[in-house]
């Protein structure tokens, strides 16, 4: 039970300690120096994303790989309890400074639900990141293993992601192969209405 609205979590804590208690002994990617999801470093500890993370960091993190916007707390929490209005379908996990209470690192891992391959699940990987001054502490492959593992836990039947050429090689660290299909983008155009008007009307 949480001790209160802050650390509420985006999803059931029990998954991923599973997955840290069998990380060890199903994972097939080395780290040196070792590091694991039960001990990610000094002073750091992973868990499920928290709807306080709005004042860790998080958003802003998020703005290191791409686009976030100025996003009231209100609409953070609206976003956040939508997630969690679809269990099962979203898994955001984050790696927290408890010496500071700052988000330093995220990835998140999206639940596909298909009628195809006898109704089964596929996973996405989306929107990892590691905060600037935390790289090169295995963090962002850390994350990686971490979603990738948790997928195969859930029961997907694959894991998907989308990457830039560049980082290719990265990823086939973990298993990941790059197949033949081209991937494609339509941009739809903002709606006029700004997200926190809306919120304030």
């Amino acid at each position: 039970m949480e001790n209160n609205i802050e650390e509420t979590p985006m999803f059931d804590p029990k998954l991923l300690e599973k997955l840290k208690a069998d990380f060890e002994s199903i994972s097939k990617v080395s780290f040196k120096p070792p590091i694991s999801p039960a001990n990610p470093g000094n002073d750091l500890l992973m868990r499920p994303l928290q709807i306080g993370d709005y004042d860790k960091g998080y958003l802003q993190l998020l703005s290191q790989l791409t686009t976030v916007g100025d996003v009231p707390r209100k609409l953070f929490e609206e976003q956040f309890h939508a997630y969690k209005a679809c269990p099962n379908s979203y898994y955001i996990i984050v790696i927290e400074d408890t010496s500071c209470s700052q988000v330093v690192a995220t990835g998140t891992l999206g639940i596909d639900f298909k009628f195809t391959h006898m109704c089964s699940k596929k996973g996405k990987l989306d929107e990892v990141v590691v905060k600037e001054e935390y790289r090169g502490k295995q963090l962002g492959k850390l994350m990686v293993e971490t979603l990738t593992l948790l997928s195969q836990q859930v029961g997907c039947y694959k894991t998907t992601l989308e990457c830039k050429t560049d980082n290719i090689p990265f990823y086939t660290k973990f298993g990941y192969k790059q197949d033949p299909e081209n991937y494609m983008t339509y941009r739809h155009e903002h709606c006029s209405l700004n997200k926190e008007e809306e919120i304030n009307s």
